[in-house]
């Protein structure tokens, strides 16, 4: 991956030095699910950076998990936002001895050893609470991490709480997806086309490998001096378009 751009004032050397393990360094048929504590050491055994994805609880603490529903990975089914911080730390993830940590417990257990990128999950509901308590467990926190969003209120909270704390916006080119069914036409135009930038001012940009090419990220690169972090890359082909087109992929599935 190309590292001698000039970056962002906010953009440190770390943020693109090593290839990101998307969820950590997870490998299900081994036993190491995603968001786990084993995949965090798995990622941290191997030398990558880990990104990992954060949500809120009932009872208002703040779990890593990626899905809104915890069907696919766990025992139980329902929205993650319905369990509090105890039931869902004695669930098991997949197949493995592994439970649903919480950000301090994740934080302790990486320790500084590797960069450590977060996404901060949103329900595009203008409720920015969860990104001021994560923006304070990351001020307490004493390795090297970035915050990071879909949700243009969720960075441009992370700017105002935490302005030296690196933050990012998570995009891609096409938002037709039904996943996307929530958000109105103008909206899903003002992700796609970095409209909100004047409100978030991103330190980088996570953006979705398939749409590299696009306008988006190539001018954030150019004239933004902005580092683009490719996601997810699954496939040499796209590991291609990674090194050609962005700063550092995050990927899963392969062993950079």
């Amino acid at each position: 991956m190309r590292t001698s751009m000039t970056t962002a004032p906010n953009a440190p050397a770390w943020l693109i030095a090593m290839p990101i393990a998307h969820r950590g360094f997870h490998d299900p048929s081994n036993g190491i699910f995603e968001n786990t504590l084993s995949a965090a050491k798995e990622a941290i055994e191997r030398g990558y950076a880990i990104e990992c994805d954060i949500q809120e609880t009932k009872d208002g603490e703040i779990v890593v998990f990626h899905d809104d529903d915890l069907d696919r990975l766990t025992s139980e089914c329902g929205p993650v936002l319905l369990k509090n911080k105890e039931q869902l730390g004695s669930l098991r993830v997949g197949t493995s001895n592994d439970t649903i940590p919480c950000l301090s417990d994740f934080l302790d257990a990486i320790g500084g050893r590797v960069p450590l990128i977060v996404e901060i999950k949103s329900r595009f509901d203008g409720n920015t609470s969860l990104a001021e308590r994560v923006c304070e467990a990351a001020r307490h926190y004493s390795g090297p991490v970035a915050l990071k969003s879909f949700d243009p209120d969720v960075v441009a909270a992370v700017r105002h709480h935490a302005p030296d704390i690196p933050r990012g916006v998570i995009g891609l080119a096409d938002y037709s997806h039904g996943e996307w069914d929530g958000l109105s036409k103008d909206k899903k135009n003002q992700l796609a086309n970095l409209l909100h930038f004047p409100q978030t001012q991103p330190d980088f940009l996570s953006w979705y490998v398939g749409d590299l090419r696009n306008s988006a990220p190539f001018l954030t690169r150019l004239l933004g001096h902005r580092p683009v972090l490719a996601w997810t890359v699954r496939t040499g082909e796209q590991r291609e378009e990674a090194a050609r087109y962005a700063d550092q992929m995050i990927f899963e599935g392969f062993i950079p």
